[in-house]
């Protein structure tokens, strides 16, 4: 990755970034010594590790909930569901306390300490005597057992709410926007980074899995806690190298701020020429908030405004009533880019929705199905989703080397497609992921009843492997949707709520597996109301209808597409103000 950075001849000696970023001591970050693709190996690496800690005990935590805890396939998936959206709604609490107090570096080595914690009790949890639950059928685990285990679960929960929202946000914080080589090289890197998420994620799901199963829930946890301290190690490694994004102050602040004065000015009529709006003179185009450069004024929810507008006859020298009746544009405009991101946001639920039935759904259809491979080899359904992290990787460097020259050649636009163009693509195809899952759950019940195997617990003469399209479908998805998400999110936040923004976008996919949740407690309550076994049984999924299940999540993703086209359409990209006697420094592409 160090080979992409220009050479040091192109750049001038000493030059610093123009984005506000600083080194390890404070000053000025200079972009020979700092940042770029130089730096960017030990996040990655870090990113790798934690993915693979994580993915290790999620993955086939579904099976481990039956297996040991002894809880129903419903209960099971649900407990997944709720797990993995907490997971994806404590990036909030991560990203304010890094664009508010702490900056981004220092929030994930502090939250890095939590996940350890955590991934530490849970190995526990499965190997010391009296917090293992007990190993005989029907037994059921003691409370404090119980106890112990969701503790450490909902601890790693916390610590990587406190990781994931700022780890992609500082490694794009590597690259500076007003520099066009730097700026290309952005958005190489979050297919990089994807690609490396997915690299532990391979590992996980194939060799963890499989220690998880045949060696022992001891080693399948305690390799994952081991691959976390690799991960601290390789982030810290990389300090001198790193470009700093100084916070910004409390975010939520200055939002409310711009609500209060805009509410107190509702009746002040709003100039004609936006230029009258109240803004910071800066000539280096810095805004007065730290790290953020200024934005420039949209035309879009005008109300807001009026958060903006001088009245008092002196200027805005004489206003002295503070941030609560005069905020500046930059302000105003930082509420409205978090505004507009909500519809776009919203219509990533969906898409969430269908990437979790890869841990919870896509598993319990695998159990029932033929895992060998030759005489005695059985790979665990869990371990499926290595087709799934197979295809990200295939689809991440096909899109980077190939889908995006070709498109570029056709639209001519320096990305290839739009960030909006690209996350659309991927909805669609996850249409048919949930069309492949469905036909294949269709053909599986027809298998079962023509055996006579309604009732077995037996696997069904059908290979395992039928399951790889609908995975290496979803995987297609990630790359167009998640990818374009994590990029979408970082470029369209303001400087100084990057670490919110990519939060933003993580709480969609906490909304997904709230979602799938919701639908297998309505559809399970609806399909069981006459004493019938219901669409996704706790005993036997040959006598349920999960193919209902997965044709109702196609729907929705078919209708979520119709919206979302809409919302592209109106979406506005933002620009930020540039320094004096340049050209504007614009993240603005063409819907």
């Amino acid at each position: 990755l160090a080979l992409l950075d220009p050479p040091a001849g192109e750049m001038a000696a000493g030059a610093t970034t123009m984005d506000g970023t600083v080194n390890l001591s404070g000053e000025p970050a200079v972009r020979g010594k700092t940042g770029g693709w130089r730096a960017c190996p030990f996040i990655l690496a870090n990113e790798c590790c934690e993915r693979l800690a994580y993915y290790g005990m999620s993955s086939n935590l579904v099976n481990y909930m039956i297996d040991r805890l002894h809880q129903g396939n419903a209960a099971a998936a649900t407990n997944v569901n709720n797990w993995s959206g907490t997971c994806y709604v404590m990036p909030l609490l991560g990203a304010f306390i890094a664009d508010a107090y702490l900056g981004r570096f220092r929030t994930i080595a502090a939250f890095m300490s939590l996940y350890i914690a955590g991934l530490a009790l849970l190995t526990l949890t499965a190997t010391v005597p009296g917090l293992r639950p007990p190993d005989c059928a029907g037994c059921k685990p003691a409370a404090g057992q119980t106890a112990a285990f969701f503790t450490a679960l909902y601890l790693i929960a916390v610590g990587t709410g406190g990781i994931k929202p700022c780890v992609s946000s500082f490694g794009a914080d590597q690259f500076d926007d007003a520099d066009p080589r730097e700026m290309r090289s952005k958005s190489s890197f979050f297919n990089w980074f994807y690609m490396s998420i997915n690299v532990g994620a391979l590992v996980a799901s194939s060799v963890l899995v499989w220690v998880q199963m045949n060696v022992g829930w001891g080693w399948g946890f305690g390799i994952p806690a081991a691959a976390m301290a690799v991960a601290v190690v390789s982030f810290l490694m990389g300090s001198r190298l790193y470009r700093y994004q100084k916070p910004g102050g409390s975010p939520l602040t200055r939002m409310l701020q711009v609500v209060v004065a805009a509410c107190r000015k509702s009746h002040v009529p709003l100039p004609a020429d936006p230029s009258l709006l109240h803004e910071v003179a800066s000539p280096d185009g810095k805004a007065a908030i730290e790290g953020s450069r200024r934005l420039e004024h949209t035309e879009q929810l005008r109300c807001l405004d009026k958060a903006a507008v001088v009245t008092t006859p002196g200027g805005a020298e004489e206003e002295d009533e503070g941030p609560w009746r005069l905020c500046t544009v930059t302000q105003v405009e930082e509420l409205k880019s978090m505004v507009r991101l909500l519809p776009v946001w919203a219509s990533g639920i969906v898409m969430s929705a269908v990437y979790s039935q890869m841990s919870t759904m896509f598993v319990l259809q695998g159990n029932t199905l033929d895992p060998r491979m030759g005489a005695s080899f059985k790979i665990p359904a869990a371990s499926l989703s290595i087709f799934d992290t197979i295809a990200v990787i295939v689809w991440a460097l096909a899109y980077d080397r190939l889908i995006v020259p070709a498109a570029r050649r056709i639209t001519g636009h320096p990305r290839g497609f739009t960030q909006l163009q690209r996350m659309g693509i991927g909805l669609v195809i996850s249409i048919f992921s949930m069309v492949a899952a469905g036909v294949l759950e269709v053909v599986r019940l027809h298998v079962a009843a023509t055996h006579g195997m309604l009732d077995s617990k037996e696997y069904l003469p059908m290979s395992i492997f039928w399951q790889v399209p609908q995975y290496f479908i979803v995987g297609a998805a990630e790359v167009f949707t998640f990818v374009g998400q994590i990029e979408f999110f970082y470029d369209q936040s303001p400087d100084a709520m990057r670490s919110m923004g990519s939060a933003l976008s993580l709480t969609s996919n906490a909304l997904g597996n709230y979602l799938s949740t919701l639908l297998v407690v309505i559809v399970t309550a609806i399909s069981t109301r006459n004493g019938g076994l219901g669409w996704i049984p706790d005993d036997n999924l040959n006598r349920g209808h999960l193919d209902y299940f997965y044709w109702v999540l196609a729907v929705l993703s078919a209708l979520n597409f119709i919206v979302y086209l809409w919302i592209a359409k109106w979406y506005k990209y933002k620009a930020t103000a540039p320094p004096a006697a340049a050209s504007v420094v614009a993240i603005d592409d063409t819907n």
